[in-house]
């Protein structure tokens, strides 16, 4: 190969070397606002709107990230699916093209086995005993499940309790639920929830169901206050049931491609920082699920409080399924957080 061949073939590999760096990344020397070299960028990508709390509080972990490291290391957020939906955004942390996401803790039950145990309805008594268990030993042993998977969990943010919603007929029981067609997340311990109140699960996508909702091709859905209200759904059902059968939390995870790449006082900074933005995204998501409640009855949505007992009998079964053997120690554990 003559010199001209040699030196295109040196800047075709140079040029797809700097397209595989580049394009993942992940983690990337940036120059600071200061025009200091070497400053760490982690890329993190999401879903949801620019006003969303956890879009907020991303933005909370970057200032702390930055105050921490002293200006060696911030975040890029891209927020409203730029980057891609939740599936795209996490096979993208997978892969290590992209540094971060927030991703449902349902949605890694594909991945992780034990991540179920989130799904399965009533395994938290309350919110207190929710968060009791994410910051206990259970909780930091999920975050650490998805490294065989290529992602490090470094906190959780708050995605609320999911209660029904119907458009025709007002859901008071267990009981009431028996015939309806609902719309539940792409998830075995959602679909088994429905059937074992003898309902018919439909797992239909979350852009087709206000339409489906309209046009009855299903007679209700189940999610929190925040969704139920951004989606408009209070326009077609004007029944919500305060069954609080799931509170399944959300995870800000990280590329194990990017974390073995930062310095360990790096790690440390963006871990304090991650916990920091969990704080403040609860308190974020209170103020917003409490706005919520208050238009909807302004909408005419009339808000039931049930006996839970009901839901809870029906459920019970659940866990007794060969599926759900092997999370059974997991959601003892659960049971003996206090």
């Amino acid at each position: 190969m003559g010199k001209s061949g040699s030196m295109f073939m040196a800047g075709v590999l140079t040029g797809l070397l700097g397209a595989c760096l580049l394009g993942a990344l992940a983690i990337r020397p940036k120059e600071s606002a200061a025009g200091a070299a070497g400053q760490i960028v982690l890329k993190l990508g999401h879903g949801l709107d620019a006003q969303h709390p956890v879009h907020k509080a991303m933005l909370l972990m970057k200032e702390r990230l930055e105050e921490l490291t002293g200006g060696r290391a911030t975040l890029d957020v891209y927020s409203g699916g730029v980057l891609g939906n939740e599936t795209k955004c996490l096979e993208q942390v997978q892969r290590g093209e992209l540094a971060m996401t927030k991703v449902s803790t349902a949605a890694l039950e594909g991945f992780i086995p034990d991540m179920m145990v989130f799904g399965i309805p009533f395994v938290f008594r309350d919110e207190a005993h929710c968060w009791a268990t994410l910051h206990g030993p259970v909780g930091e042993r999920m975050l650490e499940l998805g490294v065989k998977n290529h992602f490090q969990g470094l906190c959780y943010y708050d995605s609320g309790d999911r209660n029904f919603y119907s458009t025709k007929k007002p859901i008071r029981s267990a009981a009431d639920v028996a015939g309806m067609k609902i719309r539940v997340m792409t998830s075995r311990t959602a679909i088994d929830m429905i059937s074992a109140m003898k309902g018919s699960a439909c797992p239909i996508s979350w852009g087709e169901l206000y339409t489906a909702l309209d046009q009855g091709t299903v007679d209700a859905a189940e999610n929190n206050w925040p969704s139920f209200v951004t989606s408009r759904h209070f326009e077609v059902c004007k029944y919500f049931t305060l069954s609080g059968h799931q509170r399944i939390p959300d995870m800000v995870i990280i590329s194990t491609k990017a974390w073995d790449k930062l310095p360990g006082d790096i790690q440390k900074a963006l871990r304090e920082a991650a916990r920091e933005s969990e704080a403040f995204q609860r308190e974020l998501w209170r103020e917003e699920t409490e706005r919520c409640l208050a238009f909807a009855k302004e909408q005419g949505v009339e808000v039931i409080t049930p006996d839970l007992e009901g839901f809870r009998a029906a459920c019970a079964p659940i866990l007794q399924k060969k599926e759900y053997a092997g999370i059974k120690a997991l959601y003892n554990a659960i049971q003996e957080v206090k």
